[in-house]
């Protein structure tokens, strides 16, 4: 006979999204059971955020031994331990790991279940020998790698971001199908560590991007030896030897075929809504995700979805976001909607490309009066001395100087977006940013010096130098 459970919240996943929720509720007081059947902590921890972040952060290491010439500092050529640099990204997740334990949940006062979650009816879930009916229910079973349809591909070895961490030793030539963030990452962190890499892509590489600050990223990644192909599509996979792939491919010049030891699929993910019941629960969805409305309420009224597998951004500060949203919702009833502008993104290559906003093109679509401004790397003195010069700041403006995007390929560019994400929440227009005192000499001047430059051209016009002329006759 089945175990009923009648908490006041029952939360599915127990990756970043579903465990603020979690927490938050049992912070509160309030009954709440979580529901996980892999590992806590989700893909963030355990597959995707941490392990890749070691892992670049152990390339960014040997790299910068190659670049100690132009400070006078002799070049060090890098002695790659990769089985190392995997316990490295094995300890970076142990440590975190604690934070996500059920241990630590359990003492927060959540029942955690560890089993696999499927809704009985629209208001029941059942988990093992137990059955769950809560007043509200919360989705958050996040999203896994998509493999796309390639003729071959079942039959070949390959790896996702949830199996590459897993190797012990250093792939010598890894290919990658799919330029956006996750490739790109995983591209130069190998490369720097001592990989062949090639990148193959059917459109454009990160194409979500303004393409003037892709460029300054990809222009670096090529001149590190990262071969990008663009505008490539792979017709079908085959193995190669014993271990490795070759692939058939097809572009504008022709067909040709690419050998590689270690293929990496990096095309997208999907959402985990497969063997939830849905259907029964009376829940919209679709290959996108569980659709909401902007509260992040499904068509069940008792359930929300949030995260990867609501079907918008997947980000795990997305999760955080969203998370935030529905606890207001929950336990205060207060008024909580969604505001994807206000979401600010960032890839971690060298240089980073972060985002907020609209970009150039969206906003000319949407406004009138738009101005855009830029500053450049290349004129900051904290860049110049650190050498670090490549990149510039894109803002892009409405009438009164309204913020409407920011844009930044550079060094820093992801924790300088903060800034930017906060001018944004908060309303601010490029007075406000103009105005702040900024530390000297910090990389980020530069949004405060194209800031500045939105006011540039007052300096020549006539009517404020005769102000100015007026006033000077009051000595």
């Amino acid at each position: 006979m089945a175990k009923v459970l009648k908490p006041d919240i029952c939360v599915i996943g127990g990756g970043s999204g579903g465990l603020t929720v979690a927490a938050a509720a049992a912070a509160f007081g309030v009954p709440v059971v979580l529901i996980e059947r892999g590992k806590m902590g989700g893909d963030c921890l355990n597959y995707g955020c941490v392990p890749s972040k070691s892992l670049i952060a152990a390339g960014k290491q040997a790299h910068r031994l190659t670049q100690g010439a132009g400070f006078g500092v002799a070049d060090v050529e890098p002695q790659v331990d990769f089985a190392g640099v995997m316990r490295h990204v094995e300890r970076t997740i142990a440590t975190i790991a604690p934070n996500d334990s059920v241990e630590r949940f359990t003492a927060l006062g959540v029942r955690v279940l560890q089993e696999t979650a499927r809704f009985k009816d629209a208001r029941t879930v059942v988990a093992g020998d137990h059955e769950i009916r809560a007043r509200r229910f919360v989705v958050a079973t996040g999203s896994s790698p998509m493999v796309p349809p390639i003729p071959g591909l079942d039959s070949v070895p390959y790896l996702t971001n949830e199996t590459i961490f897993a190797r012990p030793r250093l792939p010598s030539h890894l290919v990658i199908i799919g330029a956006g963030p996750v490739g790109l990452e995983l591209a130069q962190a190998h490369r720097r560590l001592g990989a062949q890499v090639t990148v193959i892509e059917a459109a454009t590489a990160l194409a979500r991007e303004e393409p003037e600050l892709a460029a300054v990223v990809l222009e670096r990644l090529r001149a590190e030896g990262v071969e990008i192909l663009e505008r490539t599509k792979v017709m079908r996979a085959e193995r190669h030897g014993r271990t490795g792939v070759r692939l058939h491919l097809e572009d504008a010049e022709g067909t040709r075929t690419l050998d590689g030891s270690h293929l990496l699929v990096a095309t997208g993910r999907r959402p985990n809504v497969a063997g939830l019941g849905l259907e029964e629960a009376g829940i919209a969805h679709d290959a996108k995700g569980i659709k909401v409305s902007d509260r992040l309420r499904t068509t069940n009224r008792r359930v929300y979805a949030i995260g990867d597998v609501a079907g918008g951004l997947q980000f795990t500060h997305v999760a955080n976001y969203h998370a935030g949203l529905v606890i207001r919702a929950l336990l205060f009833r207060l008024p909580a909607r969604e505001n994807p502008q206000l979401v600010p993104r960032a890839t971690y290559t060298e240089p980073e490309l972060a985002h907020i906003g609209l970009t150039e093109a969206q906003a000319r679509e949407r406004h009138r009066g738009v101005t855009v401004l830029r500053w450049p790397y290349a004129e900051n003195d904290r860049a110049l001395a650190e050498r670090r010069g490549e990149g510039f700041i894109k803002l892009v403006a409405g009438r009164g100087g309204r913020i409407l995007g920011v844009s930044i390929a550079g060094a820093g560019a992801g924790e300088m977006m903060h800034f930017w994400s906060l001018a944004m929440a908060r309303r601010l227009r490029l007075r406000d940013v103009a105005g702040y005192v900024a530390p000297y000499p910090t990389l980020g001047e530069i949004g405060k010096r194209a800031a500045i430059a939105y006011y540039a051209g007052a300096a020549g016009k006539p009517m404020v130098r005769g102000l100015i002329r007026f006033l000077r006759l009051f000595g």
